[in-house]
């Protein structure tokens, strides 16, 4: 769900996914805490999220596309463009607001995942939510 909401498709999502899954059980051993096998393995899933968007902006720049907006979609103009601006955010800015929003972790759980202070998390998702919005403004323009 994560890597989904990242990278916002379901195939590049998988790949991620399965990236990240091997990559946790290549570095099992490299885990010194049980209970923190849960921050350890989103961390995982980030940064393969992350590689996979390196990856497709690569491959994006050599394809051109359009946006459709297809009426017979069931999905509304708002949430296309939310989508439209929630990827123009980097792939840390997603990461911080779906653990916060999607997935309800509190700043405190979110500064123990990463082990970085709390006034930091407060920090950064203040920073995303700024980029969305941004984001969302030039979408209306």
């Amino acid at each position: 769900r994560l890597a989904l909401g990242i990278l916002g498709n379901s195939a590049d999502a998988l790949d991620a996914s399965q990236e990240a899954l091997i990559s946790a059980w290549r570095s099992l051993g490299s885990l010194r805490d049980s209970a923190s096998f849960d921050p350890w393995l989103r961390q995982i899933t980030v940064n393969a999220a992350r590689m996979v968007a390196r990856k497709r902006h690569v491959r994006d720049l050599y394809i051109t596309h359009e946006v459709v907006e297809s009426a017979g979609s069931g999905r509304s103009t708002t949430a296309s463009i939310f989508d439209r601006a929630f990827d123009r955010l980097s792939v840390e800015q997603r990461a911080i607001l779906l653990e916060h929003h999607l997935e309800g972790r509190s700043v405190v759980e979110l500064a123990n995942d990463l082990a970085i202070p709390l006034g930091t998390v407060k920090s950064r998702l203040h920073t995303a939510r700024q980029a969305l919005d941004r984001a969302l403004r030039e979408m209306d323009q």
